[in-house]
């Protein structure tokens, strides 16, 4: 187990009557005068209705800013910062999923840059740590990215369809309100989106190269096998709040770090190489990763046979014959696939309807900038003609 240092300061409210908790918890935080940060849609209406009506009645000064879409554009991060330096904030609330806590991020973070500073060239597609933001809260929908508790944030960039992630301490959440209820509206796909996304998450901390991380192992395995029983079940009846409950912890756990605590911080390629999806044809992050996380284990899986043996035999069960344990692994990349069908996501790209078009343009743009996607962590380094073979075998 590796040398670390944990720090998770997001305060997490979570349960049915989490809401009550906003006007006591912007006091906490000086919040005087709020940028209410949503998408506009219906998918968050409630939720947005509600912050405004308690923001009302404890006579909290606000204003919005809305209209972020998914996949979210960093036109909308540049309107968004001078939006507030024409009226500043002195904090932040942003209720939806990932892409609007993203998008408040980035203009949290955008409002502090020092003149002369550009916030792709110099934060995002370098990936630069930000060192100062307007502080934030978020009203979670859509349980998914696990913005809601992490310092990263992800944006495309629209004349580049190039999608970048970075982050840094202070845009980490003062707190986050966790409703379960509020996502039982959401269309099936995007809750089967959101899913998988989770699950990546958790499988990208899970394959990295450092041994004897025997608890943090058996956490994130434990995590994947709650999304897997209790996934399905949304499918079948969308209002189950246990199960909906159970989702949303798990992404809120998934991704605050402390599952990577003792190893690195993941590997990361599957997201990278999936991101060239969603900058080009703007497909849903998640399923996009649901094609490209099975394409990508049966291209690195035999570079750490044993690790992946552990995987499939203590998440899916399956069976092992040990003198076949290629079997037992390429069983297990299967029924992850199942899963994704399941949840009624696409498990190969023609399926999603994209050709093989730009799979060298996409390896090309996945590398720009840097020798290989990832980490670096992972068990195997993916550089340009990697990806191309991991999008040729997910097609």
């Amino acid at each position: 187990m590796l040398d670390f240092e944990f720090y998770a300061p997001t305060r997490i409210i979570f349960g049915k009557t989490a809401m009550d908790s906003l006007p006591d918890q912007l006091e906490k935080n000086g919040a005087a005068k709020v940028l209410l940060v949503h998408s506009g849609g219906k998918g968050s209406k409630a939720a947005v209705d509600d912050a405004k009506k308690l923001m009302e009645k404890a006579g909290v000064q606000y204003s919005e800013f809305f209209g972020v879409k998914p996949n979210p554009l960093l036109s909308k991060v540049l309107e968004g910062i001078e939006f507030c330096k024409k009226d500043p904030p002195d904090f932040l609330l942003a209720v939806g999923g990932g892409s609007v806590i993203d998008t408040a991020k980035g203009i949290a973070a955008g409002v502090r840059l020092k003149d002369g500073e550009d916030i792709w060239k110099d934060y995002y597609f370098p990936k630069a740590r930000f060192k100062d933001a307007i502080p934030m809260g978020v009203v979670l929908t859509i349980p998914a990215a696990g913005s809601e508790a992490s310092f990263g944030t992800v944006v495309t960039h629209d004349e580049l369809k190039t999608k970048r992630y970075t982050g840094g301490e202070p845009l980490l959440p003062k707190f986050a309100i966790l409703n379960p209820e509020y996502t039982k509206t959401l269309p099936p796909y995007q809750t089967a989106s959101g899913v998988f996304d989770i699950v990546a998450h958790l499988i990208e901390r899970y394959f990295v190269k450092h041994p004897n991380n025997d608890l943090s192992d058996r956490m994130i395995e434990a995590c994947i096998r709650t999304m897997l029983v209790n996934a399905p079940i949304l499918m079948k009846d969308p209002a189950n709040y246990d199960a909906r409950a159970e989702v949303m912890w798990t992404g809120c756990i998934a991704h605050n770090k402390i599952l990577e605590m003792g190893r690195t911080h993941g590997d990361w390629s599957s997201h990278d190489t999936a991101h060239e999806l969603s900058g080009q044809y703007d497909m849903s992050h998640g399923a996009s990763l649901a094609v490209i996380l099975p394409a990508w284990m049966k291209y690195v899986y035999k570079h750490d046979i044993p690790k992946f043996l552990q995987f499939s035999c203590r998440v899916f069960d399956v069976d092992i014959a040990y003198d076949h344990p290629e079997a037992a692994i390429e069983e297990m990349i299967a029924r992850l696939e199942n899963f994704s069908h399941v949840m009624g996501l696409p498990t190969r790209l023609k399926d999603a309807g994209i050709d093989d078009g730009k799979f060298d343009l996409m390896a090309k743009t996945a590398l720009d900038g840097r020798q290989y996607v990832g980490t670096g962590n992972g068990v195997y380094l993916l550089k340009e003609k990697d990806v191309k073979a991991v999008y040729h075998l997910a097609y």
